[in-house]
């Protein structure tokens, strides 16, 4: 066997904390050490953070990187390592990979392929760097190949991927110098969304078959910036098969997945599996940079610790749970990265509110379990709660406050639905009437227009005040406690502007604004029967679960619904996902509606799609004012990245009927 140990490394970076990012960097280096590793493969731009956004336009990024990468080179001896990092290059940033061996820079590769779709921004920072190119470039005091390599590490071929390079057609064409090598390296910053891991799996499975290589996919992990979440999962494929992984939605700075490779099944591989073709012209294009053969793993060398082995399979498959483990570690990261004391929610009893309060109470547990009563509470810098520091409710009694404020339409339902939810889950809960403040605020408008105010002429504005009057106090004891105030606007909300703003708006992040109320009332009742992570089933949601969902801002004779006043969610959800995701025209929509609500009128089919079509002109504006929020699904209302609309435009129409 000719043996080679090789780890990937993931780690949770926040942008521009060169001190923090490097540290680090170099512990979980210390560790590959520790374990003799050597080939270390870090993410795409690990060093500088993925999500600079426009200060990767500024030189001065590029500058720390590189101090930073002479730092960690000076760590790196005995070993090859790879970590991404922005390079400025004559007169272009560009989206790097720096190659390391025993403290000295071999090369750098740059990124052939930007991705420009969903959230991702890249060729408004980096420029793309051509196939089979290579050019010097003068860094640290030394002349190092730049460009599209590979290496030469005495009998081994070592390729170099960055991200999106793996996703295109493009890149897995272009790139016959890879099928070369015995160990193939991909640095990604691969966000989350639901169901991507399995297509990652495959496109890891399928490249290392293509190549017949040894494959090591790399990710981020942690919510790095503020709205991506990065699952952190570590790929190895062994010419084909997934051969080991990394645990998803770890709560730490970052793991390694250590893995020993047998080089000469790889060869072996590519002798069985390979035609001959002529590669001459292939050979042209190809630059490779010539450095030391690796030492021999000998029969004495000590086995890789099981710490680092990774798992048999990923168990958060399952949506419901994937849902969970994403929002977990987005809400974790936000609080802990932001300096917040707790979570504060305007606790409604509906389904929303709810959802959040069972999310955040769910978080907690999981953190717990996971990295115990002294390392959470140094990791967020809190101090240990009083009682017994090994039960979660007890964390969630002092980091989670929940208030209730009513108005003379809040109903006894909804309330008993908030109080038993925060009992159940044991946050702090207080109730407030605001109907005092709502009475003034309405006495003091019609003393200003000099007429009553009625709900038959002014239904929106008096809605809308009852709203506005929760704020003031929300926010003054999300202050007073330093707690993180969360809106509970979901996608379908935004889509339409079916909210308040600066009322139920109001908060410093929204967790559920990249999904949608359809999929979110179903993942209440799974809530409620069937979870077995954090603090597991909570039954007091049915409650929750049995209600219609309604703003209750109208009179209660009024029977108030959302799905009266918007329209089915599952049918919103439709033509959201059709409009937005994929693009279509209203004829098409309309087509799609009738194939999949056939019990649905044409004319009411009409009604709901030219609806939504005036509502979500009309309220631009509201989702460039949302708090920001998680990207979850495979698409999201982002205004500044996903989905970029004009505040002022036409209003969408629907061709007319057709007569018969």
């Amino acid at each position: 066997m000719d043996l080679l140990r090789i780890a990937g490394a993931s780690i949770n970076q926040t942008p521009l904390d060169w001190e923090g990012n490097l540290q680090r960097l170099l512990k979980l280096l210390a560790e590959a050490k520790r374990e003799e590793v050597q080939l270390l493969c870090f993410p795409e731009l690990a060093l500088s953070g993925y999500n600079c956004e426009d200060m990767f336009m500024s030189v001065h990024t590029a500058r720390q990187a590189l101090a930073s990468l002479e730092r960690l080179m000076a760590a790196a001896k005995d070993m090859l390592l790879i970590v991404g990092m922005p390079i400025y290059h004559r007169g272009s940033m560009y989206n790097c990979a720096a190659v390391v061996q025993d403290g000295r820079l071999l090369g750098i590769n740059a990124k052939k392929i930007l991705p420009r779709e969903g959230v991702h921004y890249e060729p408004r920072w980096f420029r793309p760097w051509p196939f089979g190119r290579t050019e010097t470039i003068h860094i640290l005091g030394q002349d190092v190949a730049f460009g599209d390599l590979t290496y030469e590490l005495g009998n081994v071929q070592l390729g170099v991927v960055i991200c999106e390079e793996a996703w295109s057609a493009e890149g897995s064409a272009a790139d016959a110098a890879l099928a070369r090598c015995e160990v193939v390296v991909n640095l990604s910053a691969s966000h989350f969304a639901f169901g991507k891991a399995k297509v990652r799996e495959t496109l890891v499975a399928d490249a290392s078959r293509s190549f017949q290589a040894y494959y090591l996919y790399t990710n981020l992990l942690g919510l790095e910036a503020g709205r991506q979440i990065y699952d952190g999962e570590i790929l190895l494929g062994a010419c084909g098969p997934i051969q080991s992984r990394s645990e998803r939605f770890r709560l730490h700075d970052g793991s390694l997945l250590i893995s020993d490779v047998d080089l000469d099944l790889a060869r072996v591989a590519k002798l069985k599996n390979r035609s001959v073709l002529d590669s001459s012209a292939d050979r042209e294009k190809e630059f490779s940079v010539a450095g030391q053969a690796f030492k021999k793993l000998g029969p004495t060398s000590p086995q890789v610790s099981q710490a680092f082995r990774g798992v048999t399979h990923d168990a958060y498959q399952d949506k419901a749970v994937e849902f969970l483990q994403a929002e977990k570690l987005g809400l974790f990261d936000y609080l802990r990265k932001s300096g917040g004391q707790g979570y504060m929610i305007s606790l409604s009893g509906g389904c929303d509110s709810s959802a959040i309060a069972v999310l955040c109470a769910h978080t907690l547990a999981e953190a717990l379990h996971e990295l115990g009563p002294d390392p959470l509470a140094a990791r967020m810098g809190w101090t240990l709660p009083e009682g017994d520091a090994n039960n979660p409710r007890v964390w969630i009694k002092e980091r989670i406050f929940t208030l209730y404020q009513a108005t003379a339409q809040s109903g006894q339902i909804t309330r008993a639905a908030a109080a038993g939810l925060a009992a159940a889950i044991n946050a702090s809960y207080e109730e407030v009437s605001v109907e005092e403040m709502v009475q003034a605020y309405r006495g003091r408008a019609e003393q200003i227009l000099g007429r009553s105010l009625s709900w038959q002429a002014d239904d929106i504005a008096l809605q809308n005040i009852q709203a506005r009057a929760r704020a003031p106090m929300i926010w003054l004891l999300a202050n007073l406690k330093g707690f993180l105030l969360l809106a509970t606007s979901n996608r379908s909300e935004v889509a339409v502007g079916y909210a308040t703003m600066d009322g139920d708006t109001a908060g410093g992040l929204a967790p559920l604004s990249g999904i949608d109320k359809h999929y979110l009332r179903s993942w209440l009742v799974w809530a409620e029967k069937s979870c077995s992570l954090g603090l597991g089933k909570i039954p007091e949601l049915s409650l929750v679960n049995q209600q219609s969902p309604t703003a209750e801002l109208r009179p209660s004779g009024s029977g108030q619904k959302d799905e009266i006043d918007l329209m089915p969610y599952d049918l919103l959800a439709t033509i959201e996902t059709a409009f937005i995701r994929d693009r279509m025209e209203p004829e098409s929509i309309l087509g799609l509606l009738r194939q999949k609500f056939g019990a649905f009128s044409e004319d009411d089919l009409r009604t709901y799609l030219a609806r939504f079509y005036r509502l979500w002109c009309r309220n631009q504006w509201k989702r460039e004012r949302y708090a920001p929020g998680f990207h979850v699904d495979d698409y999201s209302l982002e205004p500044t990245s996903w989905c970029r609309f004009p505040i002022l435009s036409a209003e969408l129409l629907l061709p007319p009927a057709k007569k018969i």
